[in-house]
């Protein structure tokens, strides 16, 4: 017995592309020397601000509280952030001067790498890329939540 697996191309399309994009990103944290997680809370740093909240970095970076929380500690022991207890349970991260310069040595490149991209793009494909990219969530989440309920 076989079974047809109903999916389009355009899935099938955008799977791939979303994997190869995963990929790259994965890539470059290997050669940075930087695990996925300890990648996406130094970029989230950079994108959230020095004192930004463990929440926060969950959030943007879609990780579990637990990955991160485990990378956070990692990297505080390793010397680039402190933490330090806000209210109620909030955590705030903080880079050390240390953590600084691994910043901008290796998580900074990388964004003037994203940079590039954009820039190299005519201004209405930047917008349509993430208006279309919004879209795709927003209906991907309706749909979501109607299988969830």
């Amino acid at each position: 017995m076989s079974i047809n697996f109903p999916i389009k191309h355009a899935l099938k399309e955008y799977n791939r592309i979303y994997k190869e994009t995963n990929g790259i990103y994965h890539d470059i944290a290997l050669s940075l020397r930087l695990s996925d997680s300890a990648f996406d809370i130094l970029y989230a740093i950079c994108q959230l601000g020095d004192g930004c909240l463990q929440r926060d970095i969950c959030s943007l970076s879609a990780t579990s509280k637990q990955t991160i929380n485990s990378s956070i500690r990692k990297l505080a022991q390793d010397g680039y952030i402190t933490l330090k207890h806000g209210k109620g349970r909030q955590m705030h991260i903080f880079l050390t001067d240390t953590g600084i310069e691994l910043v901008k040595e290796r998580i900074f490149p990388v964004i003037e790498i994203e940079n590039k991209v954009f820039d190299s793009m005519a201004e209405e494909e930047s917008r349509e890329l993430l208006r279309l990219s919004r879209k795709y969530i927003e209906i991907l989440e309706k749909n979501a939540k109607e299988l969830l309920q």
